[in-house]
């Protein structure tokens, strides 16, 4: 066991050697920019090999239009934001701080492996391959979530970068490729399995607010939720997914708002924990001397 330990890149360490440190910041960095080069160029470029027929990101994204398509702006925006986050990331592991150094470390091995699937997830989504692009954005998503629920007290820099907006955006990827992969999207079926799946980015958005505190995640499903409002909206006006998805990011915000004033006020951290006031502390000891 303890030998599957040592090999296991996986596995949850206090600390890390000279050498390990030197892998994560070269695959860091090769991975990342594999992952930037392939979705920049794919944003507007259509793949020319290959017997499918295929297209850009976004082309794909309006051809095969469902109830989860994504407004092309907001979504490359979001896309932008994420990579600057990651890249931010990635300097921690080139930290003087020997702390922050093995906080970066300890996520770095699920970090690679986030880049890696999210460059085949473009590659087959391009020349719509549709169904294995949907399991290995499943698999992402189980890879994220073991990162996100194993290392949920890294400071929010290398929490966003490399947790929270990729799961976010991974779990919004689910329903708008599986949706583009189901047959009939536009039927009337459909549209209603549409109308009520929606509603699970709430709750989902909710589950890591209130319980983690966590409002990195709820400000990256609330624009994720607005990009497909506005997608909704200008597609189809008379329907109820815009409506639902601009409820969500409503809700989703005012949440958000909710859990990180105090954070950034100091009166809490980021995962909820609530700071004494200086003030207090100082004349505890006194008061327990009276």
């Amino acid at each position: 066991m303890d030998r599957f330990h040592q090999i296991n890149p996986f596995a949850k360490r206090d600390s890390h050697t000279t050498a390990s440190i030197t892998t994560y910041k070269v695959l860091s960095l090769l991975t990342w920019l594999l992952s930037v080069v392939t979705t920049v160029y794919y944003d507007t470029h259509a793949p020319t090999d290959g017997k499918y027929l295929g297209g850009s990101i976004w082309h794909q994204n309006y051809h095969h239009y469902s109830g989860f398509t994504q407004n092309a702006v907001i979504t490359s925006i979001y896309f932008v934001v994420m990579f600057i986050l990651q890249l931010i990331y990635t300097s921690h592991l080139f930290s003087s701080d020997a702390t922050t150094v093995n906080a970066a470390a300890s996520v770095g091995s699920h970090f690679i492996l986030n880049n890696l699937l999210h460059f085949a997830w473009v590659m087959l989504f391009v020349r719509s391959h549709f169904v294995w692009s949907e399991i290995i954005l499943i698999i992402n998503f189980f890879n994220l979530s073991s990162l996100y629920f194993r290392h949920a007290t890294y400071t929010k820099l290398i929490h966003a970068g490399a947790v929270s907006w990729p799961l976010a955006w991974t779990f919004v990827a689910i329903y708008w490729n599986g949706a583009i992969m189901v047959p009939h999207q536009h039927s009337l079926v459909a549209r209603i399995f549409a109308n009520v799946f929606i509603w699970s980015l709430l709750g989902y958005g909710l589950f890591f607010i209130f319980l983690y505190k966590d409002y990195t995640m709820g400000f990256a499903l609330s624009v994720l939720s607005a990009s497909l409002g506005v997608a909704q909206f200008f597609r189809q006006i008379i329907a109820f997914q815009w409506i639902f998805a601009f409820t969500i990011m409503s809700v989703l915000f005012v949440a958000t708002v909710l859990v990180a004033v105090p954070a950034w006020t100091g009166r809490e951290d980021f995962f909820g924990n609530r700071r004494e006031p200086v003030g207090d502390a100082e004349r505890a000891p006194l008061l327990a001397d009276n």
